[in-house]
């Protein structure tokens, strides 16, 4: 947990920290957020996201509130304050402080706050022998490609999965088209050796990861398609994994009560998840 936190131009004690109540992420989950990984005190693709995070504030019409140079200051300052060096930053900036009314107010100014968390020992059982996924419908609204803060739709799914004994929830369409998962993309290996995720619409969050592992593949020169899967895809493939800033490259063997191909992590996201380390180990012995 942060030591400290950062709200509004101040590094104040975490457990002083606080926002206004009137405050529009809170009242309308009328804000965006990004979660930013720390490699060896370094910002894993920070680049991509903040332009990610410029997007999702130009879609919502919320004023970029400090250059990006001046954010990406902030943030390392943050992380070092908290003595951090792998781990992850949580930055949200919201449309600010108004009269609760549902139109957007006239002279709001963003409010931009973030705290800062030290990496969780991942689980050798999990990797050795993946884990477990469930299905769910996706109730969330029609601009997932918009990293809103508006994330009750995906809490409820990861309780879900949570009482499932599950690591993740897929979501799926109403025409049964897995979308995502709640905090993660989802990928599956086919039985011809075919690299599948989702193509970035609407439907979903174009994760960072998601970008970094596609290209990873490429390089591989493994053989990957962007398109649309079923449940029914997925229950039939040779290896399915998700893909997020703070799983990386995580192996699912069991979607819902069935065994994805032989019940144990495959060599594609074996290969995928020792190239995105790969990729992170560069990034923090950049900054040794």
């Amino acid at each position: 947990m942060s030591r400290f936190a950062y709200v509004n131009g101040r590094f104040v004690r975490h457990g002083i920290a606080s926002v206004h109540i009137e405050d529009r992420g809170y009242q309308f989950a009328d804000g965006v957020y990004e979660v930013i990984a720390l490699a060896g005190g370094r910002f894993v693709d920070l680049d991509l996201h903040l332009t990610r995070l410029e997007r999702s504030l130009g879609e919502l019409r919320i004023a970029k509130p400090m250059s990006d140079r001046a954010l990406a200051m902030v943030l390392g300052n943050l992380a070092r304050r908290n003595g951090i060096r792998d781990g992850s930053v949580y930055l949200q900036i919201t449309r600010g402080v108004a009269p609760r009314d549902f139109a957007f107010p006239a002279n709001a100014e963003p409010q931009v706050v973030a705290t800062a968390r030290r990496a969780r020992p991942v689980d050798p059982a999990a990797l050795a022998q993946g884990v477990k996924a469930i299905t769910i419908p996706d109730l969330r609204w029609a601009r997932c490609d918009i990293k809103s803060v508006g994330l009750l739709p995906a809490a409820m799914g990861k309780q879900a999965a949570r009482e499932a004994g599950a690591y993740e929830a897929w979501q799926y369409d109403r025409d049964g088209f897995v979308t995502e998962g709640t905090s993660s993309n989802a990928w599956i290996v086919t039985r011809d050796d075919e690299l599948i995720t989702r193509p970035p619409t609407h439907a979903i969050l174009n994760g960072i990861t998601r970008l970094v592992v596609i290209e990873l593949a490429k390089a591989a020169g493994l053989r990957f398609v962007e398109r649309p899967f079923t449940v029914e895809e997925a229950l039939a493939a040779r290896e399915a994994f998700v893909t997020s800033t703070t799983s990386f490259v995580m192996p699912i063997t069991r979607l819902d009560d069935a065994t994805i191909g032989d019940g144990k992590p495959g060599p594609f996201v074996g290969q995928l998840r020792a190239r995105y380390l790969s990729h992170m180990a560069r990034i923090a012995g950049a900054g040794a």
